[in-house]
């Protein structure tokens, strides 16, 4: 479907960015007034020159507190609010010593992060959200709409803490989970204790039953989230939060098409490992439904284009990441919903902070309006030559700039960088916001000797291209230091559906043409300090059962892991070369 042109500004005029700064002061203060009371903001080093300018200053006064924020605030990293979060995992927790640690009060849960980079997971303390936030679109939600919602997810806990009360006697129970978990769990005020209670829950709208989310197997979740989305024909609405995961969801299908199809023919639910705890639950919303295991015998597995259409004919909407990481699985998405299934992306954050939403007169899908609802984002120039990366304020970005997003969120985390690198293209003309484009990850690039280096974008784009021209559909890809030859270069790991292309072998080469478009690797190659990239395809199915590893391994949520763009993990990488059957 064709999309509007985009009508952003390439630059602001002096009202807007007037109009655009008092935007960000205000919402600024909305934070760090609060959050200035915090264990943290009164005790961490990293904040010492801040509060001593406030004790120099008139604090109460709106324009000096910002002045002493913008002044004297550093960019931070995760290690300063390591051993504040590390409080919440203390053998005896009191409540009096978590009180208060970043923001007032106490968090509603703890959010992990996806661990996509293979280092330890990072946990960060969620806030209650005030009930008329709900309402915003920047917070996931229970998709409502007419007909049914395809939405699996996750409501598995990674970990339950316990609070000791101030008396002494009684005490608080503290979920970790994924971000998105926990905010659906804070929508439906859901407590801990009486997750067992709520197993017979179908929220409505929702083709998934709620027991489903609290399968921990990451086969079982799959199958049952098909099982039930094949019976029901009125889906509206997909929403999977990364294109990756729902190529996971239709192999699934695929390899399991007659056992579901006779699942929904007989009413059953099927045998399958850890999940006895559910199967009662679920069976009793489960009846045989003849004509609709008909339709589906005869409509087939996945294959065919516009196959999702077929099978549930009102089909509007697909939202789910398609861009980053999960941009090779782009082009077997598109295939399966059909040209008439609008796609567009969730909301751009991360476990830390929500930061932007959609932007729909430009590309919903890979265009982001970023707003400060959950936090006010800062950003440093990553091409800047300054050795203190001075930060930058919304109104001082440049359009076709590439900065890296620093937050101060109200769940208190104060200049934090988070690594990614944006682009902007351009303001709003409403408010003057920046609408930007994820690019990649800052840290995310594969050293090649002397520190030669391409992007995350850069290596996506040149395996996506070569595959679309020479190699066939793509499922998912990483790369791998390829060290059998000297020097060292980008070994392409690659999985794809279907025929392989009949000139595949020139993938490497166009691969290659592909990256000698970027200055230093082009340098690096003609010094003789890098070589052509190589491309291995991998078995079927590698990446569903990589990605089901990962979850059994860190114990993360189901739909929260992401095939890296560069893998470091030693083991998984030996497994993944295990898998190769054939080089191009």
């Amino acid at each position: 479907m064709s999309r509007p042109d985009t009508d952003l500004l390439n630059s602001l005029s002096p009202e807007l960015s007037q109009r655009l700064k008092e935007l960000m002061d205000q919402a600024l203060l909305g934070f760090i007034r609060p959050n200035s009371t915090s264990q943290f903001a009164q005790h961490a080093p990293e904040l010492a020159r801040f509060r001593e300018t406030l004790a120099h200053s008139d604090s109460k006064d709106d324009i000096q507190f910002l002045r002493s924020f913008r002044e004297s605030v550093p960019a931070t990293d995760y290690e300063p609010y390591r051993p504040y979060v590390a409080k919440f995992f203390a053998t005896h927790c009191n409540e009096s010593d978590v009180k208060d640690l970043l923001a007032p009060g106490l968090p509603y849960c703890i959010g992990i992060s996806s661990t996509t980079s293979g280092k330890p997971v990072k946990t960060f303390p969620i806030y209650m959200l005030a009930p008329h936030m709900w309402h915003h679109p920047l917070y996931p939600s229970i998709t409502h709409s007419e007909g049914s919602a395809l939405s699996p997810s996750s409501l598995g806990l990674w970990q339950v803490l316990k609070m000791y009360c101030e008396d002494g006697q009684s005490s608080k129970m503290l979920s970790v989970c994924s971000a998105t978990a926990g905010y659906q769990r804070m929508k439906m005020n859901w407590d801990v204790e009486h997750d067992m209670d709520r197993l017979g829950l179908w929220v409505p709208g929702q083709t998934v039953p709620h027991a489903i989310s609290l399968v921990k197997s990451y086969r079982a979740f799959f199958i049952l989230s098909a099982l039930f989305a094949l019976a029901e024909r009125q889906v509206t609405t997909m929403r999977f939060l990364f294109a990756s995961v729902f190529v996971s969801f239709l192999q699934y299908i695929e390899d399991e098409w007659t056992l579901l199809i006779d699942c929904i023919e007989k009413g059953i639910i099927p045998d399958m490992d850890n999940m006895d705890h559910v199967r009662e639950p679920l069976q009793k919303h489960f009846t045989p439904n003849l004509l609709r295991a008909a339709e589906l015998r005869e409509i087939g597995p996945p294959g065919v284009q516009g196959w999702a259409v077929r099978v549930w004919p009102d089909l509007k909407r697909f939202i789910g990441v398609t861009g980053g990481p999960a941009a090779a699985s782009r082009h077997k998405v598109t295939h399966i919903l059909g040209p008439f299934v609008v796609m567009q992306a969730p909301c751009y954050g991360s476990t830390e902070c929500h930061i932007a939403i959609p932007y729909f007169n430009g590309d919903p899908n890979t265009d982001f309006k970023v707003i400060p609802v959950d936090g006010v984002t800062e950003y440093l120039d990553v091409h800047s030559n300054e050795p203190s990366e001075r930060v930058l304020s919304a109104w001082e970005l440049v359009t076709g700039g590439h900065y890296e997003p620093v937050l101060t969120t109200r769940n208190g985390l104060w200049r934090y960088r988070i690594g990614d690198v944006v682009a902007v293209k351009g303001f709003a003309p409403d408010d003057g916001l920046p609408v930007i484009n994820y690019l990649h990850r800052r840290d995310g690039s594969l050293g090649l000797a002397y520190g030669s280096t391409c992007t995350e974008s850069q290596l996506t784009d040149a395996i996506v291209s070569a595959s679309k021209r020479w190699i066939g559909q793509i499922i998912d890809f990483t790369i791998v230091g390829d060290d059998r030859d000297t020097p060292i270069t980008y070994g392409y790991l690659v999985e794809i559906g279907g025929e392989i292309g009949k000139d595949a072998k020139m993938a490497p080469q166009h691969t290659f043409d592909d990256l000698m478009r970027d200055s230093m690797f082009a340098l690096a190659f003609l010094q003789g300090r890098a070589r052509s990239p190589t491309v291995r395809l991998v078995e079927r199915g590698t990446f569903r059962e990589y990605r089901r590893q990962k979850c059994d391994k860190a114990n993360i949520s189901i739909a929260q892991v992401k095939i890296p763009v560069v893998l470091s993990d030693a083991t998984f990488k030996e497994w993944l070369l295990q898998r190769v059957i054939m080089e191009l």
